[in-house]
């Protein structure tokens, strides 16, 4: 899955975020280091979304399943 990183360079750092992940942003000082900030952050959040998914919205009687999604 690809997502969609909007990037600007600052004055000292580089800064952006991922249009498609709420509060996935980041800085750096370069634009190599922000884009590798920017996958980080992105993982760390969907990472916490499915554990609070799984632990807190779908109770005890669930399975998961893995889809693919396209755009």
């Amino acid at each position: 899955m690809k997502f969609t990183a909007i990037i600007r360079k600052g004055k000292k750092y580089w800064y952006g975020w991922i249009s498609e992940i709420q509060g996935a942003n980041s800085q750096g000082k370069t634009k190599k280091e922000l884009l590798e900030n920017l996958k980080e952050a992105s993982k760390l959040i969907i990472e916490a979304n499915r554990e609070m998914a799984e632990k807190e919205f779908a109770g005890y009687d669930y399975e998961t399943k893995k889809i693919a999604v396209s755009f």
